[in-house]
């Protein structure tokens, strides 16, 4: 059987994971293999791929929450400021469903295939942000949600922690004409408790643990510096100097 890669790219908001993706989908492209962006199609057509959609690619980009179903409703409902307060575990609870269906649907059969996965955000995610959230919930309590499983069986190959101060993210976030969503954690406290919890040692380590490799990509640093940083940390997962 295929073996694909996955890598996925968490950090706090604003703090660049998507444009660093997006360099890898360059890196691609000067190869000549063929990337599907999954984050266009959803918002192109609020649906996911069916796996024989995938099969002439050679590496797709992924982002969670999706662009469609339970992902949809998350980033139009569950996380904008609208006053309707939904609890830490019912925000775990629709990550974690909408990361069920991504990762049936589509992650595991394209690992199967043998494709590459440059991924922003996962799992990764709600073991950092719900814990904090106002009303807590712990840690164990989100792995054990099944979409959650699912996602820690097929745990990144590569997990890049994008490090930035909270300062410059909420800047970044401030300026974003094409993102202008709301979300409940675009808050500099919360930011703040985020990086915090992200740059934690007992975090990297649940992550090594199940098999990932962890690695910190600072974008303080000029976008060309942080990009060839994870350039050259792809190119060690795969062998190439």
């Amino acid at each position: 059987m295929k073996k694909g890669r996955l890598v996925i790219f968490d950090g706090i908001d604003g703090s660049g994971k998507g444009t660093l993706v997006n360099i890898l989908a360059d890196w691609a492209e000067q190869r000549r293999l063929k990337v599907f962006d999954m984050r266009e199609y959803g918002r192109t057509y609020h649906s996911m791929p069916e796996p024989e959609e995938i099969k002439k690619y050679d590496v797709l980009l992924s982002a969670e929450p999706t662009f469609s179903l339970v992902g949809q409703a998350i980033r139009e409902e569950i996380v904008r400021h609208n006053g309707r307060d939904y609890t830490a575990m019912e925000t775990a609870q629709a990550y974690a469903l909408d990361r069920l269906i991504l990762y049936r649907r589509v992650i595991i059969p394209a690992l199967r295939m043998g494709k590459i996965i440059f991924q922003e955000r996962g799992l990764t995610t709600s073991v950092c942000y719900q814990p904090i959230q106002a009303d807590r919930i712990t840690v164990r309590q989100i792995l054990r949600l099944s979409g959650n499983e699912l996602a820690m069986r097929y745990r990144p190959d590569l997990f890049i922690i994008v490090d930035v101060k909270p300062e410059t993210a909420i800047g970044r976030l401030a300026k974003r004409m094409e993102k202008k969503d709301s979300a409940i954690f675009e808050k500099l406290v919360f930011l703040k408790k985020a990086q915090a919890r992200f740059m934690s040692g007992w975090y990297k380590r649940l992550f090594e643990a199940a098999g990932s490799r962890v690695v910190y990509v600072s974008t303080d640093v000029p976008v060309a510096d942080s990009g060839q940083t994870v350039i050259a940390e792809w190119e060690r997962l795969i062998g190439r100097k």
